[in-house]
């Protein structure tokens, strides 16, 4: 079962924009920062995504690995921070590998509640940024 690539604002370059221009903005590099829950969160959103588009056949290649690594570039200002980003985002990953053996409804139902909730989280770093 296929589904259509994603609209709005998790699509693409732009979530990461969002995010980037929100993480930028907050100083220097430390390993810890204010919206570092958000930010995990979004990784293993990504992960969880990358998982369960290419089950359901969407045939997004590594476009939300890539993201994750756009990110990762972005945020990733120490080794720390990189090894968390991606603990993060093969924690979401690995999880649905479990979870979800074929494309379901269910599977298709988790995709579109992460592309939301990433969509929101992005949205809220962007709101952040002084």
């Amino acid at each position: 079962m296929r589904t259509s690539l994603p609209k709005g604002p998790l699509a693409g370059a732009a979530m990461l924009a969002a995010v980037a221009a929100a993480t930028s903005a907050q100083g220097p590099a430390t390993d810890t920062k204010p919206y570092d829950d958000k930010l995990m969160r979004l990784s293993e959103i990504l992960g969880a995504v990358h998982y369960l588009r290419e089950l359901c056949g969407a045939n997004d290649g590594q476009k939300w690995r890539e993201q994750m690594r756009e990110l990762m570039d972005t945020e990733g200002s120490t080794a720390l921070r990189r090894a968390k980003l991606t603990r993060s985002f093969n924690n979401g990953y690995r999880a649905y590998s479990r979870t979800y053996n074929t494309c379901s409804p269910p599977a298709q139902t988790a995709i579109t509640r992460f592309l939301a909730e990433g969509a929101e989280i992005a949205d809220s770093l962007a709101k952040t940024a002084p």
